[in-house]
């Protein structure tokens, strides 16, 4: 029974770990940065779920419908504020990682001034309190209503990128950007989109995180980017449909440590990365076999 339980909770944790690396995967395959502020969007994420509820006293899930537009706004107008700049800079690799560096640190000293240290919560109550019987085994309800959120933001998605004349840009240019320029596609403003959608993607994940992650603290940011990495790099860089994978795949190895070997549960999924990488470099998904 302690099998099922692990593997049902690592396809759950793992559904929400895919919607977690997803935006992060979708601005690196666009732009060929790491954003090191993602996970900072996250812990904003949270605390707009946290103010929903006690503030507005709403259901924390609103704070996904309450943060599209400014989220999206927000990405979009930095990138297109810091895109011209890195597009001419000698190294564009190592000034993003830079600047996403200093812009985290502001987000997180941002953050501390506006919601102090302390760590804070939203009760999974506010999903519904009763647990759901899936199996013989009891699991809480607020894990099957972050999973099916995500799998619904996740479907949007790739609905976005197939089914959407600037999606199908950004898969062209995800593909190749000296060839979608050469056909007439405006990387740039591809580029602005696809930052504006991952800022949007990240605070979703803040949103749901809130339960799953413990709650939220302004110092959690790159702990969850790592997390976000890890995940990314299991399904292959630049491959957005690769990241549910590397989520499920993170989720299972998570939980079933998590039941058999507690002990080490924070290491085993991170050996198990680089396993992946020492086996296949470029992910379980190789940019050879992704859908682009």
């Amino acid at each position: 029974m302690l099998f099922e339980f692990a593997v049902v909770a690592g396809i759950l944790f793992g559904v929400y770990y895919a919607l977690l690396g997803v935006g992060l995967n979708l601005v690196f395959g666009v732009l060929q940065v790491v954003n090191l502020a993602h996970g900072d969007v996250v812990m904003l994420g949270s605390y707009l779920a946290f103010e929903a509820y006690y503030a507005w006293h709403l259901n924390p899930l609103w704070a996904v419908v309450i943060g599209v537009v400014p989220a999206l706004v927000a990405g979009g107008a930095l990138y297109a504020g810091v895109g011209p700049r890195l597009a001419r800079a000698a190294d564009p690799e190592m000034l993003s990682l830079v600047l996403f560096f200093g812009i985290s640190q502001i987000i997180e000293a941002l953050a501390t001034v506006a919601f102090g240290n302390n760590q804070r919560s939203v009760p999974a109550s506010s999903l519904g309190a009763a647990p759901l019987r899936i199996l013989g085994e009891r699991y809480p309800r607020d894990w099957w209503v972050v999973a099916g959120v995500s799998a619904f933001v996740l479907a949007a998605l790739f609905a976005y990128l197939y089914a959407s004349p600037v999606g199908r840009a950004t898969r062209a240019v995800m593909s190749s950007p000296r060839e979608s320029a050469a056909v007439g596609i405006d990387v740039r403003r591809v580029s602005v989109a696809t930052f504006g959608v991952g800022t949007f993607l990240a605070a979703s994940a803040g949103v749901l995180g809130v339960f799953l992650l413990g709650g939220v603290n302004p110092t959690e940011g790159v702990s969850i980017t790592v997390t976000a990495f890890a995940v990314i790099v299991l399904g292959g860089l630049g491959n957005a449909p690769g990241t549910v994978l590397g989520g499920l795949v993170f989720g299972l190895a998570t939980e079933l440590t998590q039941t058999y070997a507690s002990t080490w549960s924070g290491l085993v999924p991170y050996v198990l990365l680089l396993v992946v990488m020492l086996a296949r470099p470029k992910g379980l998904l190789s940019k050879s076999a992704r859908v682009a």
